[in-house]
């Protein structure tokens, strides 16, 4: 796959989930549900911290404004190395599988530093209303900006039974998280070079058959 496929690729990720996200944050009030089958919602969320919602100001002794700065900073660094990595296993001609799986876990990250960056200038709070892009009165600043998550799949829905020890009675939900388009590219990336590790590091593979042999 060359530099130029690998860029379609990325940009066409990016413009839908920056599409979904805006329409998303336009159309629909913070906490709003629409059911689009019984397994699937479109459910209206903002993730402030990392993955599953985790703030650095809850693990570490610093403010909520200066954690998230922090985590955007690392998230543009992050960006940059994976970038590199992509431009790297281009020029040297890597398999495909591994450019598409790195392909995709950039436009994932792009995605997700675009509204860290930027949705916290642009639009003003959803608390109780739909926003507005490009509001007089924006809910953040730079650098502050919130994740937009809508894709919901509460495949299952039910109630622990009461025999279950610790557990009887409670909810349980499968599949709980809230995510986006950014998301699903960037795991579906990881999920390419974790079931086809060999197709994307012929060379390690090999390495490792010809160790095994000669043990």
């Amino acid at each position: 796959m060359n530099l130029k496929k690998s860029l379609i690729i990325i940009t066409l990720i990016l413009l839908v989930d920056q599409i979904s996200k805006i329409y998303i944050k336009t159309s629909f009030i913070l906490g709003e549900a629409h059911e689009v089958f019984g397994w699937f919602k479109i459910l209206f969320i903002e993730n402030e911290g990392a993955a599953w919602g985790t703030k650095l100001s809850d693990l570490l002794p610093i403010s909520e404004p200066v954690g998230k700065l922090i985590l955007t900073i690392f998230r543009i660094f992050a960006v940059f190395g994976i970038g590199y990595w992509l431009w790297d296993i281009i020029k040297k001609q890597s398999p495909k599988t591994l450019i598409l799986a790195v392909s995709l876990i950039l436009a994932g990250a792009v995605g997700n530093i675009i509204d860290s960056v930027f949705y916290g200038i642009i639009f003003d709070h959803s608390n109780g209303q739909v926003a507005t892009l490009f509001a007089d009165e924006p809910y953040g600043s730079l650098f502050h900006g919130k994740v937009v998550d809508m894709l919901y799949f509460p495949m299952v829905d039910t109630t622990w039974p009461d025999w279950v020890p610790s557990l009887g009675g409670q909810r349980f939900r499968f599949f709980e998280p809230v995510f986006n388009i950014a998301d699903t590219a960037i795991s579906t990336g990881v999920g390419i070079l974790i079931v086809f590790n060999k197709k994307a590091f012929p060379k390690k593979a090999e390495e490792e058959k010809v160790n095994d042999q000669k043990v």
